[in-house]
């Protein structure tokens, strides 16, 4: 996986290419590659990566491939834009910032595709439910500037547990509910407290994935229609766990941008250590009932697997996964044209 953008090459040669890691609640580490001759970078901030703070640098380093920062607020996202001496820079965000109560929510940014462009940041965010975000969740989620909420989840699940985002019609809110058959996800843990977990299986989850792209064109149109308007943007979209039908989505929207499928399915995996302390808490809960943990997992779990085995089946029935959105969901070659021009630098 790639994470950054070649703005130019340096002299012959290696591009420079970054990454942020999450250090702190108020501070990080941001490393980079660099060629031979080390020209050195200079380091900016900004709050989104329309608004770096350009001529207030927050690090020069000369010798060296990684700084760490201190010192950043908590409250607000951070875009760094990195600039070499030579010109040469690109810019890196966080792949998991910070929004306390969405502990999978994630920007699908500087994933690099097929032709060396790579995936703006900022643009698109996928999450789990936004229901159980604290006030310093909503703080920090507002922060990130989304235009628009697409929720996956079904009606009884947006009823049992509303979202907290968008609190306001600043923010568009759209239902695209997607639903495994006649399975309603709201019953899962009275049938697994009651020993009803026959049913639960990794045939049944990828059966679930392969659903939603046969039974639901309609909704990958409305999507890709939405993230096609620079207006929605950025964009998030979830479900509950914000691993299944989000990774579908994520899936199919890294696939049409031109992202490699490796790619994709390693950011699909991030969703298993991003929910691990959900699972913790969700395991605790369901101690006192017996429950062999063993045969439930398939059902909290993201295991990549899945999201190739749904990733080939697509390719044996379409071809591809664009040519599953351009002949069954009817999104126009121009729209996904159009998102490639706007999302990828």
């Amino acid at each position: 996986m790639s994470i950054g953008r070649d703005v130019k090459r340096m002299q012959d040669h290696v591009p420079l290419r970054a990454n942020v890691i999450r250090r702190g609640d108020d501070s990080v580490e941001i490393r980079w590659n660099a060629p031979a001759d080390d020209p050195g970078v200079t380091i900016y901030r900004g709050d989104s990566p329309e608004r770096i703070e350009i001529d207030t640098p927050v690090a020069h380093v000369n010798d060296g491939h990684s700084v760490m920062l201190s010192g950043l607020d908590p409250g607000r996202p951070h875009f760094f834009r990195l600039v070499a001496a030579d010109g040469a820079g690109l810019i890196v965000g966080e792949r998991r910032p910070a929004v306390e109560g969405a502990p999978n929510l994630r920007d699908l940014g500087g994933y690099e595709a097929n032709d060396g462009r790579c995936v703006k940041w900022g643009r698109i965010y996928r999450s789990s439910n936004l229901g159980r975000l604290t006030d310093k969740g909503l703080r920090q989620i507002k922060q990130l500037g989304i235009n628009r909420v697409c929720d996956f989840r079904t009606d009884a699940e947006a009823q049992n547990l509303p979202n907290r985002f968008p609190d306001s019609e600043a923010v568009g809110y759209v239902r695209l509910p997607i639903q495994h058959g006649d399975f309603e996800p709201t019953s899962v843990f009275d049938r697994i407290k009651k020993g009803d977990c026959g049913w639960i299986s990794e045939d049944f989850m990828i059966q679930g994935y392969i659903e939603s792209v046969e039974r639901y064109p309609d909704v990958w149109t409305a999507l890709f229609n939405l993230l096609a308007d620079s207006r929605h943007r950025p964009l998030l979209f979830h479900c509950t766990g914000g691993k299944d039908r989000t990774g579908v989505a994520a899936a199919l929207i890294l696939l049409a941008l031109g992202v490699p499928e490796d790619t994709v399915v390693a950011d699909y995996g991030l969703s298993d250590g991003y929910n691990v302390d959900v699972r913790k808490a969700i395991y605790e809960h369901l101690r006192p009932f017996g429950v062999d943990f063993a045969i439930v997992e398939p059902y909290f779990t993201a295991p990549e697997s899945r999201i190739r085995a749904l990733i080939e089946y697509v390719a044996t029935r379409y071809g591809s996964a664009v040519d599953y959105l351009v002949k069954r969901a009817g999104i126009g070659e121009k729209t996904i044209a159009l998102l490639k021009d706007d999302l990828l630098e």
